[in-house]
């Protein structure tokens, strides 16, 4: 009997029907694993919905009206709530300068501070040999500790009778002492203050600058080493420039934790005394919780609006300072 051979449809020989190849599935697995992957990001989506863009949608809307949180109705009163806060309100507006003037000082001090301690420290740390992960360790319990206890034991610390004042007398130096304690003087309490911020934020950029370091290539400090530049002058010349980036997210968190930030404010002063050490931040809370049922909540909204712009434009600034010193 001849064998007769067929030939598919696409000319080879001896593949018959059975021989054919399988057809593809039309796209169902893809469409499940859409269908999956969508599944297991809806909660996170919503959610985000929900408490991200329906709460800031809030609050727009609530900057423009005059509200205590209680009653059914909003009042709409436009943009009456950021005159008010500008120049309208003889009581809010002066309050509002003065929160400003000291969120301003502390937007300054505090990065200045922070990159000329965290800076020489790193460099130390990076010359170390021995114990550098214990050294580093150590520098790092400011962060790890910072907290409402830690404020409180600061606290502790500045009083009339605390180790500070303590220390000063033990030492000769009693006429720099406060008796009524460091943070009940206007005229160190915001100093304080701010040098208690930058206790709590020198650890972190330490540590970046210790990164920064390690990157850079060593070729290029002994060559600088070869020429007969120093320690100072490879730091400023070499060292300094190229970790310019870094002092820039430096100083980014610095402006927001001075800006945004006022758990310090509030645990160890609340503004005080007499409203030398009050910020915008604390300013904002003060107005929309502590007023006895006055209609503030608008107030305090747009008064969070103006900081979020505020913060926003220092964040351009600083973006465009930072390519252009490149």
């Amino acid at each position: 009997m001849a064998v007769v051979d067929t030939i598919d449809p696409v000319g080879r020989p001896g593949a018959g029907p059975s021989h054919r190849a399988p057809r593809r599935r039309s796209g169902r697995r893809p469409r499940r694993q859409w269908l999956t992957g969508y599944a297991f990001v809806a909660p996170a989506v919503l959610l985000f919905l929900l408490m991200g863009l329906y709460t800031v949608g809030y609050s727009v809307t609530l900057s423009f009206a005059r509200w205590n949180g209680f009653t059914p109705d909003w009042e709409w009163v436009g943009l009456d709530n950021y005159r008010d806060l500008l120049y309208a309100d003889p009581t809010l507006a002066p309050e509002l300068r003065a929160a400003a003037w000291h969120t301003a000082i502390a937007m300054v001090t505090v990065p200045l501070g922070t990159v000329a301690v965290a800076l020489p420290l790193a460099v130390l740390l990076n010359r170390v040999r021995r114990l550098r992960g214990l050294l580093r360790s150590v520098y790092f319990l400011p962060y790890v500790t910072t907290g409402i206890a830690v404020y409180y034991a600061w606290r502790y610390v500045l009083e009339p009778d605390g180790a500070v004042n303590l220390l000063l007398r033990s030492a000769g130096l009693g006429s720099l002492a406060r008796p009524e304690g460091w943070l009940a003087d206007p005229d160190t309490a915001l100093g304080t203050l701010i040098v208690v911020i930058i206790w709590g934020s020198v650890p972190v950029a330490m540590l970046l600058y210790l990164a920064g370091l390690q990157a850079i290539d060593p070729h290029l400090v002994e060559a600088a080493q070869l020429d007969g530049a120093g320690g100072v002058r490879i730091v400023r010349h070499i060292t300094w420039p190229l970790l310019v980036p870094i002092t820039a997210a430096i100083t980014l968190l610095g402006i927001r934790d001075t800006m945004q930030g006022f758990q310090i404010f509030l645990l160890m002063t609340n503004g005080g005394p007499g409203g030398h050490t009050d910020v915008l931040g604390l300013q904002a809370y003060h107005l929309a919780f502590f007023q006895n049922l006055s209609p503030t909540l608008g107030v305090a909204s747009a008064l969070g609006w103006m900081i979020f712009l505020a913060a926003l434009l220092l964040t351009v600034v600083n973006a465009r300072l930072l390519r252009s010193s490149r």
